[in-house]
């Protein structure tokens, strides 16, 4: 595993068939759809211009996710907003523990780091607000 043009590369022997080489854009992908997963999780964080898109009906799977290849290895920060009444460090420890096995079935990468950032607490009455305006 080597870093090429902000691409990993893997290598598998002498017996390989080739290289494969895995942009950073597919780990963020990956960490948020694993981080959404976890119960507890509100959403997760993204810009005015993500929110734009997802209203005209593209996901953005990537929001939230921040990677970084450094020469320690691959850096994962999460940035996301909690339901209100969850324990924090219960959830936060499952967010990592998620993304670390899911990157490790899917890629066969290991993140040296996951770290979560807590950006917010979702209530249920803003939920509610946003669904009504949303009718409007």
């Amino acid at each position: 595993m080597a870093e090429n043009q902000n691409l990993l590369q893997m290598s598998h022997g002498k017996d390989g068939l080739g290289k494969v080489e895995i942009a950073p854009e597919v780990i963020e992908v990956i960490a948020g759809i694993a981080a959404s997963e976890v119960e507890g999780v509100s959403q997760m964080r993204g810009s005015f211009a993500t929110g734009v898109v997802e209203r005209l009906g593209k996901k953005n799977h990537g929001k939230g996710v921040k990677v970084e290849l450094a020469e320690e290895g691959i850096i994962i920060d999460v940035y996301c907003i909690m339901k209100f009444g969850v324990s924090i460090p219960t959830v936060a420890q499952k967010i990592q523990d998620n993304i670390r096995q899911t990157l490790l079935n899917m890629t066969a990468l290991e993140a040296d780091e996951v770290n979560v950032h807590i950006v917010g607490v979702q209530f249920e009455n803003q939920k509610y607000e946003a669904e009504i305006e949303d009718e409007m």
